[in-house]
């Protein structure tokens, strides 16, 4: 626009000087094709859509195909468009995507690309920026910038053969392919409708004067229930260590959540503190012990996401949920830090009536004091180095 007004300026000034009709005739012209060239990428550009189509959930190791589609809703044709898409880092190399075509009215183009799950996270995929304009190159190229899309990597699960945890269940041997988690001829009370519960559960009657639903609470059996407490303070590992250790954690628990639930089809929780970058700020996330696959989904979902942060200590985190356990819950700690306060704690819960079991991954050797609290308060502790340390568990 800056070059094209003074170039403008210029022929209407020089018509009027010269009084010569091909000047003013020249200046009209140019006026005209800037005025349309204007108008025409502007409302083109109005009518683009842009469509994203893509498997928003994967594992680590899996390859996700993002198809991009890109439509003209307007009666104008778009002489040349430029998507640019950016990518994350992680996922693809380079990290970013172009394409450059046209569009004529009504028509509709589409383009590809992979991206590679080499690790855990929520990855944006996008913004994808549109650009377009004039043949001539007289205004500007306008853009317009679609919002980006999020992909979910879950943690890399690791086999698991027997995992020996300990349990406050009088049962000694875990129940086999289809155990009993609750008696349903015993209703304590009902509670609010969960996805994944089962329709036979409804409680018509209390939905029906709720105006909401609830399902019916059973009293549970006798079936052994694990939670999970991931620690990600990041005090809690190492400082020459801390990524490759909070890494292994997370997978740790990603495994031992995917075992319970699928091989043992007994209930399993999680309890941390940890960065969201979904939410941009630390939360903490408190999963009960449930045994659904929808469950056991949502809890590597929150794996997923997961980061470490300046959080309070595992101890106080076990502290202060006490109150939200049920008895007999078994606990499994991950941690990269013995103390006395941890230690103080879990034998605290095992008076209380708690199953506790400690792991220590990539943890840096504590006085011979501490660690032969272990063995005196009888708490049963696993160190994890590498991935190769859990074969004790196939």
């Amino acid at each position: 626009m800056r070059r094209v007004l003074p170039f403008l300026l210029f022929l209407f000034i020089l018509a009027a000087l010269l009084r010569v009709d091909f000047f003013f005739t020249t200046a009209y012209l140019f006026f005209a094709v800037y005025v349309l060239a204007r108008l025409w990428t502007r409302r083109s550009l109005k009518q683009v859509r842009v469509q994203r189509q893509f498997t928003n959930r994967a594992f680590s190791g899996d390859e996700v195909t993002v198809r991009v589609l890109v439509r003209n809703t307007g009666r104008l044709p778009i002489p040349w468009l430029q998507a640019h898409e950016s990518l994350p880092v992680d996922l693809a190399t380079p990290p970013f995507h172009v394409e450059v075509f046209s569009l004529g009215p009504r028509e509709q183009r589409h383009f590809s690309y992979a991206l590679h799950c080499r690790k855990r996270g929520v990855y944006p995929v996008g913004p994808l920026r549109a650009q377009t304009g004039d043949l001539l190159g007289i205004e500007e190229p306008d853009s317009l910038e679609a919002a980006p899309d999020h992909l979910i990597v879950y943690p890399r699960i690791l086999p698991l053969g027997k995992l020996d945890l300990p349990t406050r269940s009088p049962l000694v041997a875990l129940p086999a392919r289809a155990p009993l988690f609750e008696d349903p001829a015993r209703v304590t009370g009902v509670r609010d409708y969960q996805r994944g519960d089962s329709p036979r559960r409804i409680h018509w009657t209390a939905t029906a004067s709720a105006g909401r639903l609830l399902v019916k609470q059973y009293q549970p059996a006798i079936a052994r229930e694990t939670l999970i407490c991931l620690d990600l303070d990041v005090e809690g590992y190492d400082p020459r260590r801390r990524y490759d250790a909070t890494e292994l954690a997370i997978v740790i628990a990603a495994s031992i959540a995917n075992h319970i639930v699928v091989r043992e089809r007994l209930p399993v929780g999680l309890m941390t503190e940890a960065l969201d970058p979904l939410l941009n700020e630390r939360a903490r996330l408190f999963l009960p012990p449930r045994p659904e696959r929808a469950h056991l989904m949502s809890l590597l979902e929150a794996l997923a996401r997961v980061q470490v942060t300046r959080a309070a200590p595992v101890a106080e985190i076990l502290r202060r949920q006490r109150p939200r356990l049920a008895w007999g819950v078994t606990l499994i700690v991950v941690t990269g830090r013995e103390s006395e306060a941890l230690y103080d704690t879990l034998a605290h819960l095992q008076q209380a009536g708690f199953a506790v079991a400690l792991i220590l991954v990539q943890a840096a050797r504590a006085p011979a004091e501490t660690q032969a609290r272990a063995a005196v308060l009888k708490i049963r502790v696993h160190r994890v180095w590498n991935e190769r340390d859990l074969e004790q568990w196939r």
